[in-house]
């Protein structure tokens, strides 16, 4: 696009008005603060925007009013005293050489649903989108999304706006965020707003700062891997413009001879470098403008794009999650995340898997960081679809974690079976859990009457199917005929296994393995 000339009288007249009358900056605010917004309930809420270098603002709502001073920058931030008291609707006020109103403000419960397509996936793809829409009149349930930039430079804001949940609204939305909040919103009578910044196919790594991945001591490898791409940038470049106009070559001869297009378009470097892969470029572009806003905690729905280094993920999820924490300043806040779902061709016979291995980081990740939890749903994906449509479920059991650990509403179990510790009696090996239910008789398998999923290995590390059997105390014996000197047990470890083991609660016995035998992305990085 060119830009047009002015006259030359024009020009000259516009630059003595430039600088006989500075333009006045009004003030302004993030995105994230709107009509409709929700703010947290009894914290200290960051209100922040922009303004005239040294020119006063003041920030009230409801019978308080707090005052600062822009910086040389422009920018400027108060804190509000924490309001207690659920509900609303309330007015925020702005005050500097200009005055901006917010109207319909609501004190709630604010919660973040970020990760990939799996988060990503609207109401309107998963299941039962008709009924769904038709009963979404929530008008105390507020929604916003974040739209998909990816860049290396910091963002201040974003394109986007607070909605009231209305069947019109909520069809685009996240569809797990948006179960997760109706849930909450159910149960405890309040207030919820949603921050969906989802992005589809994304790394783990985009949503990490950039620097901080070059200091970490075994993430480095990441920002050093992308370094060398971007070195070669230009070179890339030349390649794709070289390639293209072959490409364009083949297709005009393939289009006089009345033939398909040919397939392997070339895509241009620049993709790659804006795109949700590059370290940082999420953090920068979709995040780090709604860091500081209030918030309780986060949901996060993501793993599919890093399960072929699922052994890096043991260092890059905790530290991601820390990274986010110390960022927003609010202290370890609740962070409650999806383990991968069952997926592929499904495998009743002993297998390794990335996709296993994955899981298996997600898991470790509740033992290194506090106030954290793990909704698994290895009995609800689909093997022929990435994106499993049963939404509900999977909001539902990360729902639980947040109403029974965060909310602390009584009876309501949420954990997991989680593997504990073994013993090896004879031929057999004996395993103790955590989380089974308050009776042990209340262990059941699903669909059949004896334990499906479980494998067996001897020193030879060779896994091959098990029987298993629930003991009166709640143990589980795993054995098999052909393995006298069993070293080993793993359940449920495969892409998409064969497995039937609940909680009393109905919640599926985690994938685990006794073992720790180098699995097949151990070197990957």
């Amino acid at each position: 696009m060119h830009r047009r000339s002015l006259p030359v009288a024009t020009a000259a007249v516009a630059v003595a008005f430039v600088f006989a009358a500075p333009a006045r900056a009004d003030v302004s605010l993030n995105n994230m603060f709107g009509d409709h917004m929700v703010l947290q309930q009894g914290i200290r809420n960051k209100v922040w925007g922009k303004a005239d270098p040294g020119e006063a603002v003041t920030v009230t709502l409801g019978g308080q009013t707090q005052s600062t001073t822009a910086g040389a920058d422009g920018m400027w931030q108060v804190f509000l005293d924490p309001v207690m008291e659920y509900g609303g609707p309330h007015t925020l006020t702005v005050k500097g050489k200009n005055t901006v109103t917010f109207n319909d403000v609501l004190i709630g419960e604010v919660w973040v649903c970020a990760g990939q397509s799996n988060m990503q996936w609207s109401v309107n793809q998963s299941n039962d989108p008709d009924l769904e829409k038709a009963a979404a009149t929530f008008p105390n349930i507020r929604l916003v999304s974040v739209p998909q930039v990816g860049t290396q430079e910091p963002q201040w804001n974003f394109t986007g706006k607070w909605q009231a949940c209305t069947p019109d609204t909520v069809g685009e939305f996240s569809a797990v965020g948006y179960f997760f909040g109706r849930q909450l919103h159910q149960t405890l009578g309040v207030p919820i707003g949603l921050i969906d910044n989802a992005w589809g196919g994304s790394a783990a790594e985009a949503w990490v700062k950039r620097d901080k991945l070059a200091a970490h001591p075994i993430l480095k490898v990441l920002h050093e891997k992308w370094q060398k791409e971007e070195a070669n940038f230009e070179a890339a470049k030349a390649e794709f413009e070289r390639k293209m106009a072959d490409w364009k070559q083949a297709a005009d001869k393939a289009k006089a001879e009345g033939k398909p297009e040919p397939g392997g378009k070339p895509q241009h470097p620049d993709a790659r470098m804006k795109g949700n892969a590059r370290p940082g470029n999420i953090h920068s572009g979709v995040l780090t403008p709604s860091i500081g806003y209030g918030i309780k905690g986060a949901i996060w729905y993501q793993g599919e794009s890093n399960s072929g280094r699922a052994y890096q993920y043991r260092e890059l999820f905790p530290f991601m999650i820390q990274s986010w924490r110390d960022e927003w300043a609010l202290g370890d806040f609740p962070f409650y995340w999806v383990q991968l779902a069952d997926y592929m061709a499904e495998k009743s016979e002993p297998a390794e898997s990335a996709w296993a291995e994955l899981r298996e980081a997600q898991t470790m990740t509740m033992k290194k960081l506090p106030n954290t939890g793990e909704a698994v749903i290895i009995d609800i994906g689909e093997g022929k679809d990435i994106h499993p449509k049963n939404k509900q479920d999977v909001a539902k059991r990360l729902a639980r974690w947040a109403l029974a650990e965060t909310y602390k509403v009584p009876s309501i179990p949420c954990r997991s079976p989680l593997y504990k510790s073994m013993e090896k009696e004879g031929a057999k090996i004996v395993l103790s859990f955590d989380n089974i239910g308050a009776k042990a008789a209340e262990w059941r398998p699903f669909d059949v009457a004896e334990p499906v999923g479980f494998t067996i290995a001897g020193a030879d590390k060779k896994f091959i199917a098990a029987k298993a059997k629930i003991l009166p105390d709640g143990r589980i014996e795993v054995w098999s005929d052909a393995v006298a000197e069993p070293v080993a047990v793993r359940y449920a470890w495969a892409d998409n296994p064969v497995c039937n083991m609940y909680s009393a609660a109905g919640l599926p016995l985690t994938p685990f393995r006794t073992d720790d035998f180098p699995g097949v992305t151990a070197a990957a990085n």
